[in-house]
């Protein structure tokens, strides 16, 4: 199944029933997950996690559930339902622990450049979409954050905000679907365009 393609995973209404503010619309969401987003990245950008110990279930949870925890109750569960993108629910957990494994491979051994590292670990989280939603926000943050530790600038993903329709969105789902056919080089290209 292909990881992306209008890049909305849309909820059910028993995870619809699991949003902790009151809100009316759907810009007030993406406002409200947007400053819960940026308290997650200032806590990942002062923990002291190394970047193979980013490679954890217990990371990927924990960054999952700093990003939502003000927003979802189902923050940093994995998913229990089929989604238009994603792998089936009952292959998360052993998808996951496979991508694991092979980022700390990567780093321990420098299989890869840095970047290129923390892209593929951002597009192997997308494809397998372990979470309800905010996957996509999720795993480029989860990039950022290694790219750094690192020891490279962090991505800028078109230096646009990707959660609004247009030209930008667009093509960062364009490349994602790329690189789910095995060709990574324009979600490089595009992580630090």
């Amino acid at each position: 199944m292909p990881a992306t393609n209008s890049g909305k995973t849309p909820l059910s209404p028993e995870e619809l029933e699991d949003l902790i503010p009151n809100l009316a619309t759907k810009e007030e969401l993406n406002e409200w997950e947007r400053e819960n987003i940026l308290l997650a990245r200032q806590w990942a950008m002062e923990d002291r996690t190394s970047p193979s110990e980013m490679a954890s279930d217990e990371y990927v949870r924990k960054l999952h559930l700093k990003m939502f925890d003000a927003t979802w109750k189902w923050a940093a569960q994995y998913r229990r339902t089929e989604k238009n993108i994603g792998v089936p629910p009952n292959e998360i957990r052993e998808r996951l622990a496979t991508l694991l494994g092979d980022v700390r491979y990567w780093i321990e051994h420098n299989t890869y450049p840095s970047d290129e590292i923390a892209v593929r670990f951002h597009h192997r989280l997308v494809f397998i979409h372990p979470f309800p939603n905010g996957n996509c926000r999720h795993a480029r943050l989860i990039a950022d954050i290694l790219v750094i530790k690192l020891g490279r600038p962090t991505f800028t993903w078109g230096a646009v905000d990707l959660i609004k329709a247009g030209e930008a969105r667009t093509r960062y789902l364009e490349c994602v679907q790329l690189a789910d056919d095995g060709n990574m080089q324009p979600l490089l290209e595009f992580a630090r365009s």
